[in-house]
């Protein structure tokens, strides 16, 4: 590792790691602010609720668990900040050796006296780092608004860390997939159709395994391998699928090196 490298990197995500942590913790609080609401009138809300298609709530899993609960009320936030995380991730990733290669600022990088597997390996431990921070962030905002709202409701501590865990693998992959892509295609030219695209998209294929049942689907989107609800109503994840999403994003991560150190990097003509 490249310890200027990491550091460079490191402080030009900083902005967007303060804005997407505070985002964040607006968003689990402003949502726990609700619970109550929820837990007083439990049977008014599954009322409500049940009105709605069985479709739509397979969607957003809310067939699975009951919001009137501390978890299951978490799970159906954690629904709106997975989306959030997998932007960001999917950002980072794209965005960490793309964007100095369509500023063609790229080849004066590797001129330096470190390998390019040094390069990748600083840029990554940086966008972990990055990563993590909003981790961090996302954890603490959850004990702190559980702690202010959930009233006199208890809750099981493993199955909530267990939730808070799963974004860390949940995050790899969107980042190692999103590298990848960007090694993939000839330019990118602008990171957040890509970051968007892989985020929502990922987003949009679990909301059809909801609606339809499909299987396959649910192979294919980490929103399914980490689903909260899951993780809520078993205390556990689904083995079989977070085995598939390691999979991948290692795959996502050793193609992604091969690539970059094989690569035809733009130089300023």
């Amino acid at each position: 590792m490249c310890a200027n490298i990491f550091l460079h990197e490191f402080r030009a995500r900083l902005r967007s790691v303060i804005i997407w942590s505070l985002s964040l913790t607006f968003l689990i609080v402003f949502f726990f602010a609700m619970f109550p609401i929820f837990a007083d009138e439990a049977a008014l809300m599954n009322e409500f609720l049940a009105r709605y298609p069985q479709e739509l709530r397979s969607a957003f899993g809310m067939d699975k668990v009951d919001l009137a609960t501390v978890l299951g009320f978490c799970s159906f936030v954690f629904i709106f900040a997975q989306l959030c995380l997998a932007i960001q991730a999917s950002n980072y990733g794209v965005g960490l050796v793309s964007i100095e290669e369509s500023e063609l600022t790229a080849d004066f990088l590797l001129s330096k006296p470190v390998s390019r597997t040094q390069v990748l390996t600083s840029k990554l431990l940086a966008a972990l780092t990055s990563l993590t921070i909003t981790n961090l962030t996302v954890w603490v905002s959850c004990f702190v608004a559980i702690s202010l709202f959930r009233g006199e409701h208890e809750y099981e501590l493993g199955t909530l860390l267990l939730l808070l865990l799963s974004i860390v693998i949940f995050q790899l992959f969107f980042l190692s997939v999103g590298l990848v892509i960007s090694l993939l295609v000839k330019r990118v030219r602008s990171v957040t159709p890509y970051g968007l695209g892989l985020g929502f998209g990922m987003y949009v294929l679990s909301a059809f395994s909801g609606i339809f049942g499909d299987v396959k689907l649910e192979l294919i989107t980490p929103f399914k391998h980490l689903d909260p609800a899951y993780i809520v109503q078993h205390g556990a994840y689904d083995t079989p699928l977070v085995l598939l999403n390691v999979a991948v994003s290692l795959v996502a991560l050793a193609v992604s090196y091969w690539r970059y150190t094989r690569r035809d990097i733009p130089a300023v003509s």
